[in-house]
């Protein structure tokens, strides 16, 4: 798996190591993205209810809130993921 991630984000011709790291980070740089740009569509009167379930980690009751007051989250966190990959990937054309 980490081959065809290495491949995909141009970084298949550095040492392993090396790969894992930069996928690490994209993928908790990606997570933050895609947090912020759900976050950015909760009401804000709602913000301190989303806060709680995100610390309590309950991803059932996570679920069930960003169903119901940010029906498109999922279609945002893509986005948020997808974009964040684009900006890695024109970094290390740059």
């Amino acid at each position: 798996m980490q081959k065809l991630i290495a491949t995909d984000l141009g970084i298949s011709a550095l040492p392993l190591d090396q790969q894992q790291e930069l996928i690490n980070g994209l993928g908790e740089v990606a997570l933050k993205a895609a947090t912020a740009a759900i976050l950015e569509q909760v009401p804000e009167g709602k913000r301190d209810e989303f806060a709680a379930l995100a610390a309590g980690g309950d991803a059932g009751a996570m679920q069930k809130f960003l169903d119901a007051e940010v029906p498109e989250h999922e279609a945002l966190a893509k986005q948020a993921v997808a974009a964040e990959i684009d900006r890695f990937k024109s970094s290390r054309t740059a």
